[in-house]
């Protein structure tokens, strides 16, 4: 097969396994996304498992409700440079823009905290329910950007429990009050914690740097924590991308 461009080839999410001279079923969202971008029989289409595989096949069969496809090729992508992202349980729209743009950085995981200023938001996102929303943000991000790994989503955590379930490495609290983020070279992995809205308490902000966060200062404005969370993701994916003379070594 020769369309293999990832800006030319259609991508569509499959959770099942993929494995080359083996067929792959779409689901009734994905099905309904392919009628969208015009999708017909025998057209070439990329397909993504969530979990690093990348596929290319034909479709062989589309109705209204299932796409079926031969799967003719099958490549494993790594992961990038680990970065978690431990995020506020907060408005629930924004939080489905931020779940968006952190799939498109590339994150590992999605930790929603409930800060103590968390319980004042209405309404906000939370739940099982809002959870799957995220995930489907997530799946459309996957496919737009050409990642191949979505994130581990958890469920919603106090505080303390996820402090207690943060893996080790280098751990950003971004705070207005912090210091300019730290200068190159860094090693993965990086946990990013981003407060509410009126900004964390100060027992919550002194939990955080004895459990090792590094206040970091990302722009000379008071942000919103989707766009704190941006910013601070933007900053550790560039800290992380070796240069060019990293890069050929």
């Amino acid at each position: 097969m020769e369309r293999r461009d990832r800006a030319a080839v259609a991508t569509f999410f499959c959770a099942e396994p993929l494995a080359a001279g083996r067929t792959a079923t779409l689901d009734e969202g994905e099905t309904r996304h392919a009628h969208v971008r015009r999708i017909g029989v025998g057209d070439c289409v990329r397909l993504l498992d969530g979990t690093g595989a990348m596929a290319w096949g034909a479709v062989v069969r589309l109705t209204k409700s299932l796409g079926v496809i031969d799967v003719e090729r099958v490549e494993q992508v790594e992961p990038l440079p680990v970065v978690h992202l431990m995020l506020p349980i907060a408005d629930r729209d924004r939080m489905l823009l931020l779940a968006e743009k952190a799939t498109e950085f590339g994150i590992a995981s999605w930790r929603p905290v409930l800060w103590r200023r968390s319980r004042g938001v209405s309404p906000r996102g939370e739940g099982p329910t809002f959870q799957s929303k995220v995930r489907g943000r997530m799946i459309g991000a996957l496919t737009q950007s050409g990642g191949a790994w979505l994130p581990a989503v958890y469920p919603d955590a106090p505080l303390d429990r996820a402090i207690a379930a943060c893996p080790p490495g280098a751990r950003w609290l971004l705070d207005a009050e912090g210091d300019p983020p730290p200068a190159r070279p860094l090693s993965a992995p990086i946990t990013l914690a981003v407060g509410p809205e009126g900004g964390v308490e100060s027992d919550e902000r002194a939990a955080l740097i004895d459990a090792g966060f590094v206040p970091i200062k990302v722009a000379p404005l008071t942000l919103r924590f989707e766009t704190a969370a941006i910013a601070g993701l933007a900053l550790a994916r560039a800290a992380l991308c070796p240069t060019v003379e990293e890069a050929r070594v």
